[in-house]
């Protein structure tokens, strides 16, 4: 697939995802929301791809933010379908894709960038990574996510105060926060990430998807997760990868799931 706005490359079953206007340090603009949201429904139907590596191009940013200049002139309306249509088609689509993804954070991930990272399943960073949700700094809020995912992953206090000081942390401190799983150096971070997706896909994609699914209904009002647990758990033995699984443990021999 071609696109403006992204670089796409996928081998070995991983399909790495970047995010590709280092002009504007990988600000997203409309045109970016949508041509992200056209990729991971493609990546959806690829049989041959099994994880999901999102990313920025260049060394300095993940992505900076959103592109102020295209709404700076809203009203509410449009202010507010911005937020609607941008948490639809991208960040609630990546957090409930059946496919894990992992997000490769090198450099600045602020506002709608870092919304994006914590839209993915978990998240990896390099050292040289700054975080924030500085959005309280131009009067307005984090409009993709940012109130309800950054305190699922750092507290409620933690997330309050990087919100209202619209101030950044480092990688380590994101680390230390559960923000990222893992840090290291620029150079290694896209083989970190790698490294964890060929350990991903050492086990069953059915139910992995599953897993993700029964994860995510915890966060969901009005959905019990147990409940949901239970019928994945349930369903699960009806599958070929159930049925590979068990016969490869039972025979003292690795699962083949492809």
């Amino acid at each position: 697939m071609n696109f403006q706005n992204l670089e796409l490359n996928i081998k070995d079953a991983i399909a790495t995802l970047a995010i590709a206007r280092p002009k504007k340090l990988n600000a997203l603009n409309r045109e970016t929301i949508q041509e992200i949201h056209t990729a991971f429904k493609h990546l959806k139907d690829q049989a041959n791809v099994r994880v999901v590596i999102l990313t920025g191009s260049g060394e300095k940013a993940f992505v900076a933010g959103a592109d102020i200049s295209e709404f700076a002139d809203y009203n509410v309306a449009e202010g507010t379908d911005l937020a609607a249509k941008g948490q639809e088609i991208v960040f609630d689509y990546i957090a409930n894709f059946p496919k894990p993804v992992i997000a490769a954070i090198n450099g600045f991930a602020l506002g709608g960038g870092l919304e994006l990272a914590m839209a993915a399943h978990f998240r990896v960073a390099s050292e040289n990574a700054k975080m924030g949700l500085p959005e309280t700094s131009l009067g307005v809020i984090p409009g993709y996510g940012g109130t309800q995912r950054l305190p699922q992953l750092v507290g409620k206090g933690r997330a309050m105060e990087m919100i209202m000081t619209a101030g950044m942390i480092d990688a380590k401190t994101a680390k230390d926060y559960g923000l990222v799983n893992h840090v290291t150096t620029p150079n290694e971070l896209l083989d970190l990430a790698e490294k964890l997706a060929h350990k991903i896909m050492n086990n069953s994609s059915q139910a992995i998807a599953a897993a993700i699914k029964a994860v995510n209904a915890n966060y969901e009002d009005g959905t019990n997760g147990f409940e949901t647990e239970i019928k994945a758990f349930g369903e699960a033995f009806g599958t070929d990868d159930f049925a590979e699984g068990t016969q490869a443990f039972l025979n003292k021999r690795k699962p083949d799931f492809n």
